[in-house]
């Protein structure tokens, strides 16, 4: 059996007993504060297709980063010890559960417009992130920086709680209004910031 990641999610396979994970480290270089997440949920849900039956089942993982904690707990199945380190960090540096993010992400077809707008969206917002004691990151080309034929940059924003999030947004949002030729789109609390 060979699969892409789909064959983690849930599929049943009685006689598959052994499991491959060829770069199983690879999403830990993106630049996602998930990105540990996703990779040990990844390893044990792929490592969960073997040994279900009677036979039991062997998994191999292939990593550049043998000794990441992340890839570490997940050969273990040590979901415990990986939540208390994933959410220390996530409480240190402010990530949810224990903040808020928002994204504004702007398109363009022209690369440079792309960049003036959120460079012009990020000088609009400093004041009033600094007064509500929300931190802006960025902004930066997307990590996925052209799909299609549009060019995108984001900013992530930072705060101690929805409610700052929401009232935040209610005081600026008539300066969030980007030129004719921009796209621009808000979400709170993405999934993902690539």
């Amino acid at each position: 059996l060979l699969g892409t990641q789909m064959v983690a999610k849930g599929l049943d396979f009685p006689n598959v007993t052994v499991v491959g994970v060829i770069n199983a480290d690879v999403a830990l270089s993106l630049p996602d504060f998930r990105a540990n997440e996703r990779t040990f949920q990844l390893v044990t849900q792929v490592a969960g297709r073997t040994g279900r039956g009677p036979k039991g089942g062997e998994v191999f993982v292939q990593t550049f980063q043998p000794d990441h904690l992340t890839i570490q707990l997940a050969a273990k199945h040590d979901y415990d010890a990986f939540a208390r380190d994933e959410l220390e960090t996530r409480r240190r540096l402010g990530y949810p559960p224990f903040g808020r993010l928002a994204r504004i992400v702007v398109r363009s077809q022209q690369r440079q417009r792309a960049h003036e707008a959120i460079q012009a969206v990020a000088g609009r917002l400093i004041e009033p992130a600094r007064v509500a004691g929300i931190t802006i990151l960025g902004p930066q080309p997307c990590p996925i920086s052209k799909i299609s034929r549009f060019w995108r940059y984001h900013l992530l924003l930072k705060a101690p709680s929805a409610r700052a999030l929401l009232h935040f947004f209610d005081g600026v949002r008539s300066d969030l209004s980007p030129p004719g030729n921009i796209q621009m789109a808000i979400d709170v609390d993405p999934q993902s910031t690539l």
